[in-house]
């Protein structure tokens, strides 16, 4: 935590501009993140530190990031104002906007906007090799009655799982025997035979995964998504999106594998002023060496993929700096 902290005021040093007069009224925004343990908590100090560095003198924005749930308890503080930004989910974005899942009983959350993607959620299907026929997503169908890991209970990784999978045909529980472990728990029983199947999604490369290929590599395969099924496990949203994992990402895996990804996304209240989210936009994507070099995860960021797999209403301020840069904003995404 220290070297973090270090990290960071050296970054923010490095980002330091001449002082200027600041700004008579500042507003102070609280960003959201996860749990200090995860991705979400540095992403989230790191933007925060950003927008701290080069606008709370020049604009008078200043912003604060603090730990929580994950994007469960992010989209409640969002509507009860107890944060105005928040990384959450692609898929909780989704469960958002349509009041579905587990925030349907408070329904849609008309509050909602996005600002970018962050980095992806990549499906990693990983089947022991006895049940592999044609490498594809398929092929989960053929270990029926057997131990497949859907990561913790009631983390984003189970929801993600079950919306694929029942978006595919796929009902989860009348198909495998369940059972519920993190990401380095499911590595161990994997490689211990214990389980058969698992999808440990995350940003690439998943540490999980590394250690199943390291140690076991002979025995596993990530499975594939043809277009069809990509489509099939998307159920029409444009949540996700096709992405490859590159040969050579993993131990033994010296092939390109074909998957898909959801994205983990800056969002924020709607009543946040425009020009403030415009401004915050526009120092991220004007400083993003900054962030990348904070984290790794920032390194996905690209201003001409920034809307990719998102599904909720694009902030005004956020779009007019991609209308300033000439990325269209699809109408679906285009606030009401």
């Amino acid at each position: 935590m220290i070297a973090r902290r270090s990290l960071l005021l050296a970054g923010a040093g490095a980002l330091a501009a001449p002082a200027v007069v600041r700004a008579q009224q500042g507003r102070s925004y609280i960003l959201a993140t996860a749990t200090i343990g995860g991705t979400y908590y540095p992403v989230g100090v790191a933007l925060a530190t950003l927008t701290k560095v080069r606008l709370q003198a020049s604009k008078g924005i200043d912003m604060s990031a603090i730990s929580s749930a994950g994007s469960g308890e992010n989209i409640r503080l969002l509507r009860e104002n107890q944060a105005q930004f928040a990384i959450l989910q692609g898929l909780f974005g989704l469960y958002g906007r349509d009041g579905s899942g587990p925030v349907q009983s408070d329904g849609p959350q008309r509050n909602l906007r996005s600002i970018c993607g962050v980095w992806g959620n990549t499906e990693h299907v990983v089947l022991r090799n006895s049940f592999v026929r044609t490498g594809t997503f398929e092929d989960l169908l053929n270990m029926r009655g057997r131990r497949f890991s859907m990561s913790a209970r009631n983390s984003g990784t189970e929801f993600s799982n079950r919306f694929i999978f029942a978006n595919s045909g796929i009902n989860p529980d009348q198909t495998f025997e369940l059972v519920y472990l993190g990401f380095g728990p499911t590595a161990e029983a994997l490689i211990a035979g214990q389980i058969d199947g698992a999808n440990p999604g995350g940003g690439i490369p998943v540490a999980a995964v590394t250690q199943i290929f390291a140690r076991a590599g002979d025995q596993f395969s990530i499975l594939e998504f043809t277009d069809e099924q990509a489509k099939k496990a998307d159920g029409g949203t444009g949540l996700y999106t096709a992405r490859i994992i590159p040969a050579n990402t993993y131990p033994n895996v010296a092939k390109d594998i074909r998957t898909i990804t959801q994205p983990n996304f800056l969002a924020c209240n709607a009543a946040v002023p425009e020009n403030d989210v415009y401004e915050i936009t526009k120092a991220i994507f004007e400083n993003l060496p900054f962030l990348n070099s904070i984290h790794a995860a920032t390194r996905e960021m690209k201003l001409e993929t920034a809307l990719d797999g998102m599904v909720n209403p694009v902030h005004p301020g956020a779009a007019r700096y991609y209308t300033e840069k000439g990325i269209a904003i699809p109408e679906r995404l285009r606030a009401a």
